[in-house]
């Protein structure tokens, strides 16, 4: 039995365009949609509604919410199986509840609030931080399209040790048949520069070196039919990912195991989730 796609909804613009680019993934992997809408009350109103949500009296009920998500799905994916649920309690422990049984969770960068989305909403923050299966994140101008448009490729942030993002990306890209940019960064220590004078005359480091034998290693099992690029870059890994998803369809990064205090998102994981150019899907590693 294949996993449901979940994606949440909330009647907001963010929310339609995170519905848009779900169902074309629930299409391209074969897996049903569920599309879930958590709420505390049963009408809405306000400006942050979608204009062809809002009634003429300027709210919306949660059933209507879901009964036009549904429409919209299935316009768009005709032969698309799709369920949905109202759940009335808070978003953030609805959409982790349905991560246990979901092969992958999308929602938008901002909900209702009606606050621009150049910054990360608190549900789709904690989504990402604490799900037990991947979640994408829509950001960016990714023309609300899972596959095609201007910027097809994908782009995995590599760290210095092997996690489930590139194994999740090379799956992405050769599904997709798209080439797989997989870039790992590094960066000489502050104090270590070639012309100090106690390094005169030594060899560099080999700071690069070791990122490519990194890259390699976590490449190793790479399939043999995804086109992949290697690239080397110095400097910080949130401004080099940052650059690249401009010129990319999906950014994907790991997410750190649990720790003493449960799941983490580092500074780079931050940083591409409020401001990428496209949608970011972060994979955690197996616990």
């Amino acid at each position: 039995m294949h996993l449901p796609l979940v994606v949440g909804v909330d009647g907001s613009e963010p929310g339609l365009r995170a519905l848009d680019w779900a169902a074309d993934e629930a299409a391209l992997h074969g897996v049903p949609l569920r599309v879930v809408h958590a709420c505390q009350g049963e009408r809405y109103e306000g400006a942050a509604l979608a204009p062809d949500l809002a009634g003429p009296s300027g709210q919306v009920a949660a059933e209507d919410i879901v009964r036009a998500a549904m429409s919209r799905a299935r316009r768009r994916q005709a032969d698309l199986p799709v369920t949905t649920a109202v759940v009335p309690e808070e978003p953030e422990y609805v959409l982790l509840r349905e991560s246990r049984s979901a092969s992958l969770v999308v929602v938008g960068t901002r909900g209702r609030s009606g606050l621009a989305d150049a910054l990360l909403g608190s549900v789709s923050l904690a989504v990402a931080t604490h799900a037990h299966c991947p979640v994408v994140v829509i950001r960016g101008n990714h023309d609300n399209r899972a596959t095609g448009g201007r910027h097809a490729r994908i782009v995995v942030g590599v760290p210095g040790a092997p996690t489930a993002a590139v194994r999740v990306a090379c799956e992405e890209a050769r599904r997709r048949d798209v080439v797989l940019e997989a870039v790992r960064t590094w960066r000489r220590p502050p104090r270590e520069t070639v012309d100090h004078p106690l390094l005169a005359g030594s060899p560099e480091p080999g700071y690069e070196e070791r990122a490519a034998k990194e890259l390699e290693a976590a490449l190793a099992d790479a399939p043999p039919d995804v086109t992949v690029h290697r690239r080397i870059a110095e400097g910080h890994a949130r401004r080099v990912l940052l650059a690249a998803s401009h010129e990319a369809g999906l950014l994907v990064i790991g997410r750190r195991r649990p720790g003493q205090l449960g799941p983490r998102l580092g500074r780079v994981a931050h940083t591409v989730l409020h401001h990428s150019g496209c949608p970011v899907m972060v994979v955690p590693d197996p616990e």
